[in-house]
């Protein structure tokens, strides 16, 4: 029994010595792995931070090669014709962008060609007009007497003057240089240059810068090559001055009036008289045509501006001044503006007999306080189909206008300094000058005398004002 209970009593206690190795151990262990995680705390955690930002990638790279090596070649084809139907479907939405812009283009040039036709086609340029310092005004003399009238080629290139001197002087617009001179011809001397013996009144130049015509108080109309100054043709047959020339625009047909109250139709091409009309109760004082077989005319002391319709050998009168009319301008082919010496400039329609708009004393007045006159209006001009007209007078300016919508106002833009009666005013074909011929007389006649006037051709440059810079975006 004894022998029994000592070997009992060992494998008890070896059991528990074994028992309690093992819970050392097993400490040992747990102190060691908390041991581990306090000493390395900041490593693991710099290193779970690199792994946070590089390990995504390699986990992408793998993806797309999965999806690389599982997909099929029929899939491959598919996603490839995807992508080039989608290129097809941008590339032609692109070019219908395209068409679409060219559209609108060919679709607003036919608008304007019909409005043109129609004659109610108004380009809105005169807002966008600054007036020129006077220190670019470019002043060409070359006259004795007080210029009459001018006309620029339709290159812009040139300009025809002619003054009461009886000469007549081609100036280059880019220099300013005398380019030719046809100087006065002495009346019944044989062998002489052509030329004209008597006061030039005015001149017409054709469309296609062929032909230059010009009349004078001699009754009689020479017709000169442009180009060379040739004189080609004489015509006769008024019986007083001839005081208005225009030609019809795309043809040689020239239309003349004169001081003898008639309008005659002229062949230039062909050097042929046409055929005569008449209407006028007094002196015809100017004459304006485009490219209808019409023409209009100031008639003067009568009163009453006129459109002549060729064809059918008639005549509307229109009646709105309250004095004389001197000059007359066609805007298009269904608008005019005129003045008189009652200082009113007049906006005409062919479809109306009284003025759409009239202002009354354009110019100014000028006299003694109680004895004031309006300053008389010597000068008219438009550019072609705009909005933009030029009025002149003695009153020592050049004044731009706008006309409003449907030509039904008249509203005073600026003044253009300029001393001396403006005889004569024509805009460039592109609205980039204005030409004015200026003298000390009045070219129908001395009722006064500006002393201190020069004889010359100014060259008015019209410079648009830059468009206004886009305002920031808020914020920024």
């Amino acid at each position: 029994m004894s022998a029994t209970a000592a070997a009992h009593k060992r494998g008890k206690s070896a059991s528990g010595a074994s028992a309690g190795a093992s819970k050392r151990r097993r400490k040992a262990d747990s102190a060691g792995d908390r041991g581990k995680s306090k000493g390395g705390g900041k490593m693991n955690e710099e290193i779970s931070s690199d792994s946070e930002s590089e390990s995504p990638a390699p986990r992408r790279t793998e993806e797309v090669e999965e999806e690389e090596l599982e997909e099929t070649a029929q899939e491959k084809k598919l996603r490839l014709a995807k992508l080039y139907l989608e290129q097809l479907r941008q590339q032609e939405d692109e070019k219908a962008e395209a068409r679409a812009f060219e559209e609108d283009q060919v679709a607003g040039r036919l608008k304007e060609d019909v409005l043109e036709q129609r004659g109610r086609l108004q380009k809105s340029v005169a807002k966008e007009i600054q007036a020129p310092a006077p220190a670019d005004i470019r002043v060409l003399r070359g006259h004795q007497l007080s210029i009459t009238c001018l006309v620029i080629t339709p290159d812009d290139l040139a300009v025809f003057s002619a003054a009461k001197d009886c000469s007549i002087i081609k100036w280059s617009v880019e220099s300013g240089r005398k380019l030719h001179v046809i100087p006065r011809a002495k009346k019944g001397a044989e062998g002489q240059p052509p030329g004209h013996s008597s006061h030039v009144l005015c001149m017409a130049i054709s469309s296609d810068g062929k032909y230059l015509a010009s009349g004078d108080r001699s009754k009689l109309i020479l017709v000169w090559e442009a180009q060379s100054c040739r004189h080609l043709y004489t015509f006769t047959g008024h019986r007083a001055a001839v005081s208005g020339l225009a030609f019809r625009r795309g043809t040689h047909q020239l239309y003349s009036t004169s001081h003898d109250r008639s309008v005659k139709v002229w062949n230039v091409a062909e050097n042929s008289y046409v055929e005569t009309l008449f209407g006028h109760q007094d002196a015809v004082a100017a004459l304006d045509a485009l490219s209808r077989e019409c023409c209009v005319t100031a008639g003067g002391r009568d009163g009453t501006v006129r459109v002549w319709k060729i064809p059918e050998e008639s005549q509307l009168v229109f009646y709105g001044h309250q004095g004389s009319i001197d000059c007359i301008h066609l805007i298009n082919e269904e608008h005019m503006v005129s003045g008189a010496d009652d200082g009113s400039v007049a906006l005409w329609g062919l479809s109306k007999k009284r003025p759409l708009a009239l202002q009354r004393e354009a110019h100014g007045l000028r006299g003694e306080p109680g004895l004031e006159q309006p300053f008389w209006v010597s000068s008219v001009a438009a550019l072609l189909n705009t909005d933009l007209v030029a009025t002149g007078s003695h009153s020592s300016c050049v004044r731009l206008w706008q006309c409003g919508e449907g030509f039904r106002q008249l509203d005073r833009l600026c003044d253009i300094p300029l001393v001396g009666f403006i005889n004569s005013l024509k805009f460039s074909s592109t609205g980039d000058f204005l030409v004015a011929g200026v003298g000390q007389e009045h070219r129908l006649g001395r009722w006064w005398r500006i002393k201190e006037a020069r004889n010359s051709v100014c060259i008015i440059p019209l410079r648009r004002v830059p468009a206004a810079p886009a305002a920031p975006a808020a914020g920024s």
